[in-house]
Parts: structure tokens; sequence; C-alpha cells
């Protein structure tokens, strides 16, 4: 099954700018290089001229394209700087040895990328941190990393993943780095059509954060499948979670956080949610806390605040079969540049968190 017309952003194909301000959820805003020049990656090789480090690295706006395909292996973490767009449509790149650094930077877009491969210390596919904001990570597959797949942390804020394959790994998504990071209670991230397949945990865990999962399919978790954690609140709407050998779909645990006396766990609000093969929504243990924290006074996130930018679709086996076939990296032409009528901008209020 590809019916791809039930996934979202069927428009943002038809040219190359396309994409710019069109992501759904808290990522809405970013723009990535909309207003710079076409930036060509023509060489595989880790730095020099017409690499992806030396587009990465320039200052100002630019929409960076691929004119090969092939494996670039990194020899240190890419650096990603403010308002940059990776746009691996028209071929078939993947990153090795190193990740993705999206580091103090803001409106950046990365997509139809894979990450596989990373290896050494903090090795993940994709770190968001500290202090970005205005970010979305569209159809990229993510595997095989030595730490997490992607990491949204120490302030990071507005970002959304969409479309994206996680794969072959063990910790897929942190949001909220630890307990001590109390900065973190800003962190705003929407997941959305993703496919979360095999991965053990992490899908995600969830420190402070505010995160809207939906028309998500995780299967065959190894220990859990949605991770609340201090102060977390998460809503879960019409994803579909398909159990393996273990059944257990939410995760509380308590952390106590570094300014306040007593530990706490998050919160998660599940919504339409379809469980399969047996998936347990939680454990009997901690049904009647997680039901308690939910309804009491201190739950104030509402997704209606952004749900008029969200395409919910009720879960369904026919989601599930165009999830399993249509996330990660795609067989997508490059389309044309073409001038926009009407660019979209980072509107007045970009800067709030």
């Amino acid at each position: 099954m590809r019916d791809v017309a039930l996934l979202p952003y069927a428009a943002v194909d038809f040219s190359l700018r396309a994409m710019a301000g069109q992501a759904e959820g808290f990522g809405r805003r970013a723009i990535g290089g909309l207003h710079g020049d076409v930036y060509h990656v023509t060489t595989l090789e880790d730095d020099g001229d017409g690499s992806l480090r030396e587009g990465c690295r320039r200052r100002g706006a630019l929409w960076i394209v691929f004119d090969v395909s092939g494996t670039i292996l990194l020899s240190t973490g890419l650096r990603v700087s403010s308002y940059k767009t990776i746009d691996g449509r028209g071929q078939r790149v993947r990153l090795s040895g190193k990740g993705l650094q999206l580091r103090e930077c803001e409106h950046v877009i990365v997509c139809n990328l894979e990450v596989e491969g990373v290896r050494g210390h903090d090795a993940d596919a994709v770190q968001i941190k500290p202090e970005s904001r205005h970010v979305w990570i569209d159809r990229c597959s993510l595997r095989d990393c030595a730490d997490g797949l992607l990491d949204i942390t120490r302030g990071s804020t507005d970002v959304t993943v969409s479309r994206c394959r996680f794969s072959a790994h063990d910790k897929a998504v942190l949001i909220g780095s630890s307990s001590s990071h109390v900065e973190d209670r800003r962190i705003r991230v929407t997941i959305h059509h993703c496919l979360f397949d095999g991965t053990r945990q992490r899908h995600p865990r969830v420190r402070f954060a505010r995160v809207h999962l939906y028309n998500n399919y995780t299967r065959n978790w190894g220990i859990y499948a949605v991770c609340a954690s201090v102060e977390s609140k998460i809503v879960s709407q019409c994803n579909i979670y398909e159990a393996g050998e273990k059944k257990n779909v939410f995760l509380y645990l308590k952390e106590q956080a570094a300014d306040r006396d007593q530990s706490s766990s998050g919160r998660i609000l599940s919504e339409g949610d379809m469980f399969l093969n047996g998936a347990e929504e939680c454990t009997a243990h901690d049904s009647e806390a997680a039901e308690a924290e939910v309804d009491d006074e201190l739950w104030d996130f509402k997704v209606q605040d952004c749900d008029e930018f969200c395409s919910v679709q009720s879960a369904s086996m026919a989601l599930r079969e165009l999830l399993d076939c249509c996330t990660g990296w795609q067989s997508v032409p490059m389309p044309e540049d073409v001038c926009l009528t009407e660019k979209p901008t980072a509107s007045d209020d970009a800067t709030a968190t």
C-alpha cells in the first residue's frame, strides 16, 4: 500500500523551497534556508570545497542540496548553523561515523537523509542542544548509533519530527536531558507519522517537556514504548502501539527536579490510541497514579494551542501499513527551485519559547 495522499505535506515537494514554514506542530515556524542561495554538495569528502560540512558552517541562509549520492564518513560531529536546510531529495545520502549537531542555532530543516553507524562518546545521530529552536526533521532514517538516535535537550524547543524511521537501536528519542536541567521546562516537541521499528526504548523518554505524539507507529519495543519522567506532559493521540514480547506501553518514572523538594513522574494523556497484540496502556501499579496525575490541576498542556497546524487522523490498520512503507528516506525527485509568490517568514513571536 503506497497511498501517500493519506500522509501530510502533500504539497511540499512541488517546489524546492515549499517546505519552508510548513511543518505541523511546534516546529511550524522553521523556515530553514528559505531566503538564501542554493548550495550544491558536489563531493562526498568530509570537508573542503563543495562538501556538506562547508555548507553547514557558512554564515547566513543556505538551501543545501546534493549533486551526489553515497556515504559521507564524518570524522567529527557535523555542526549545523542557523537558517540552513539540508535537503536530501533527489539523491541517497548517508551520514556515518559522526552525527548532526544543532547547537545554539535556529530555523533548521533536515530532510530525507540517512544517518547510521555513529560511534564514540555522546554519539547521537541527531543532537538538538543546547538552546536551539525552530527545527524540523523530516523523512530521515536513523539507525544503529552508539548513544541515542535523536536528543532534544538543554532548553532546545519548538521542534517537529515527522515521517522519520527509527530502527536497529536501543535508545531512540530523548527529550529533556536530566532532572538537573530545569531549563528543559521550556521544551515543546511534536512527533508525528514516524515509525519506531523494534527499537528497545525511548519512543520517546521525556523529562519536563510538553510533547504531542500523533499518528506514529511503534512496534516490538524491548522495554517500554513511551516514558514520562519528571514533570513531563505528553499527549499521545491516535498512535498505533503493537507489542512484541514486552506489552507495557507507557512507563512512569519518578525523578526529583533540582529546584524541587519532592520527586515526581510525568503525565500521559492517551486519546484515540490503538493497542495491538496485547499491548497494555500501563501496568496495574502505574494506572491509578497516572490517572490521578492526569486529572490534577497541574495538567495545563492543551494540544488545541497548536492543533490547527496538525492533521491528526484516526489510528487504523491502513495508517499502520502506510507508515510501514512510507517513513524514513524516500526516493523523491529534487523539485525545481521556482519563485514563490508568497514566502513564509519567521513571525514576530518566533523568539518566544
